[in-house]
């Protein structure tokens, strides 16, 4: 540790001493795991990617590299977990060693039969295999009322979204400075204000993205955070509104701790008592029954079971049909599809397929499955009727595409040939695809607003006085105070910085502790591009200029225009329960741990008319991490899936 500090991060490979952390830490976890799991001598290297270039500390060309080869060889030693498995169960006081026993006995036989799985990472030509996915063994208590107040803005977010991207002027001026330093963002917005705007190329460049349909499948995740009262309550993280993932394998998950807490109910009641106290006090729901409000049908104490997997596929189904009265004759005898954007060597595919399974079993809706790149060779646009159609070969008659769903092209690392758009050498081929693809018809989701209107800078945006009331003015009843309930304390870094967000600034840089009081966000998705704690304070001090005063007056602070792609978000300390973690079927470890609630809003609006013609909660995942993780994301490796103990 010492010389840690003392190390001078020159080389590519280090730019900041958080990157040194990242790969530091997995080689001293695999280093441990390896050690007090084998009796022989292993010897193992951590294998860097060579950099092209210098790459910025913020690169998420960086990240994904790292957090591959994190995934990497994170899997090459579970299979040292199993020896442990005993030290661990004894770690468990409130639960005898064969009830744990028998738990991880349930949960790896139920997610085989149940494809509660993801795909191993390794060779695309070689034969796929599957794993267990990451799970939490049991449930985590969570408040009712909470869950059910989550549930009710599942609606009015999904209402908000849908307005926002409608709103040209507000997108273009609350994403001015970022699209300036964050090339990413800077692209999408240019798209967007090219087809929807009509800027530079005239508004007939655009006409039929936006005569089509759209379609949000949104999330919006929440965390407990105790308030002065000392009670809890949700605060909005994030609204994802691009790749929504994990609602089959969620579901699934809930049907397995609904089933294994009743299944073994006695010999699980200190357990859950445990974590019920952690969360409720002493005021948990002591009958079986909790009453019914708002319309909610009659909730159980216990595991709630999702509806996404009828709901997702359903509203999908609806977008679907909708285009088909619209755009197909009845003369037309190929049926259109339901494009899936994939990346290429996607892991989560059992969380897709579920989706695609169902879209056919229950709907007879057939799904063909493109990355970009195979879109942007495939995909055909018909400038004159804004039909995108595909061409299967073998002879076979175009096949039409009704609806594109992105499980792709929410992050940098998604279009990997660049940006320039404008040369014949193959370079912004995937940007090429996605502009394609939203010019036609086709009903996206989610369109460009949608997945604009999900940006972080968006989400501190609403959180200023008056914003959200800009799109729900009060004639529309309370929508925009009962989305306030649950907003966080967010902060801007760009150019319209006031007085409230410098008080926040100097509170991380100047205050004792401060730094450990917020998290700063870029404009990702997908986990692992946060700071926390002194990475934090480093980042600040790094791009803030400090000019010292005389006698007691506060520092001044000016802010660079590179933190115009960050926000300062406040920090949230949800409860910590104790929890079993699982990882390819095996007992990762024990302790405490916090949760993220995620709740799924799926929306239809029409085209230019913006009429909303669909609008639901569609149901829900937990995420759970041990208490001393930062980050969150399940796909990325920080987290696993669970669900809620209702209490």
């Amino acid at each position: 540790q010492a010389e840690f500090k003392t190390m001078n991060f020159r080389r590519p490979h280090f730019q900041s001493k958080r990157h040194f952390t990242l790969l530091a830490a997995t080689t001293l976890h695999a280093a441990f795991v390896l050690a007090s799991s084998s009796s022989s001598l292993i010897a193992f290297s951590f294998i860097l990617p060579t950099p092209t270039r210098t790459t910025a500390a913020s690169s998420p060309a960086f990240y994904a590299a790292h957090k591959n080869n994190i995934k990497t060889h994170h899997s090459s030693i579970q299979s040292r977990l199993q020896s442990k498995e005993d030290d661990i169960m004894s770690e468990v006081s409130s639960m005898d060693p064969q009830t744990l026993s028998q738990l991880v006995e349930y949960a790896t036989s139920f997610s085989a039969a149940n494809g509660l799985q993801v795909e191993v990472p390794g060779d695309s030509t070689k034969k796929k295999s599957y794993i267990t996915a990451p799970i939490s063994l049991l449930p985590q208590s969570y408040p009712l009322d909470q869950f059910r107040h989550a549930k009710s803005l599942a609606g009015p977010f999904n209402e908000l979204v849908d307005r926002i991207s409608r709103d040209g002027e507000f997108l273009k001026e609350t994403l001015r400075d970022v699209r300036g330093v964050d090339e990413y963002t800077g692209k999408l917005l240019d798209l967007y204000e090219e087809i929807y705007l009509g800027e530079n190329k005239g508004m007939e460049w655009g006409k039929h993205a936006r005569s089509a349909d759209r379609l949000g499948i949104l999330r919006s995740d929440y965390m407990l955070h105790q308030s002065s009262s000392n009670e809890y309550s949700i605060k909005q993280v994030e609204l994802n509104t691009i790749a929504s993932s994990f609602a089959g394998l969620a579901s699934t998950v809930a049907k397995l701790h609904g089933f294994m807490t009743k299944r073994m109910e006695g010999d699980l009641t200190q357990f859950l008592g445990e974590n019920e106290r952690a969360v409720m006090g002493n005021v948990g729901t002591t009958n079986g029954v909790v009453s019914a409000a708002d319309g909610d049908a009659e909730l159980e104490r216990g595991v709630p079971q999702s509806p996404a997997m009828a709901r997702l596929p359903s509203v999908m189904a609806v977008a679907y049909n909708r285009y088909r009265e619209r755009f197909i004759s009845d003369s037309d005898s190929t049926q259109p599809v339901l494009l899936f954007v994939v990346q290429p060597n996607e892991t989560n595919t059992v969380d897709q397929r579920l989706l695609e399974f169902a879209l056919w079993n229950n709907h007879e809706i057939p799904v063909v499955r493109m990355s970009l790149a195979e879109i942007h060779d495939k995909v055909t646009l018909d400038e004159t009727t804004g039909r995108l159609t595909f061409d299967h070969g073998s002879g076979s008659a175009k096949q039409e595409v009704a609806v594109v769903y992105f499980r792709a092209g929410y992050a940098p690392t998604d279009y990997p040939s660049g940006y320039d758009t404008t040369n014949a050498n193959s370079s912004g081929v995937e940007w090429l695809a996605r502009q394609r693809l939203e010019r036609g018809s086709a009903t996206k989701c989610p369109s460009l607003g949608y997945h604009l209107a999900g940006a972080k800078k968006v989400q501190q945006e609403l959180a200023r006085a008056g914003v959200v009331e800009r799109f729900f003015p009060a004639a529309d009843g309370d929508e925009a105070a009962e989305m306030r309930t649950a907003f966080a304390g967010l902060y801007s870094l760009g150019d319209d910085v006031n007085e409230e967000d410098l008080r926040a600034v100097k509170e991380v840089l100047f205050q004792e502790g401060g730094e450990g009081r917020y998290v700063l966000k870029p404009q990702r998705e997908g986990g692992g591009y946060n700071f926390y704690g002194k990475e934090l304070a480093d980042k600040l001090k790094e791009n803030c200029t400090i000019t010292a005063t005389d006698g007691d007056k506060e520092s001044d602070v000016q802010l660079s225009p590179a933190l115009s792609e960050f926000i300062l978000m406040e920090r949230l300390f949800p409860p910590q329960q104790r929890a079993i973690l699982t990882r390819n079927g095996q007992v990762e470890g024990t302790g405490m741990t916090i949760s993220e609630l995620g709740c799924f809003g799926t929306i239809i609006a029409s085209g230019e008319e913006g009429e909303v013609v669909h609008n639901e909660y569609a149901g829900f995942l937990l995420r759970t991490k041990f208490s001393g993780v930062d980050e969150g994301g399940v796909a990325s490796g920080f987290a696993t899936l669970s669900s809620p103990y209702l209490c």
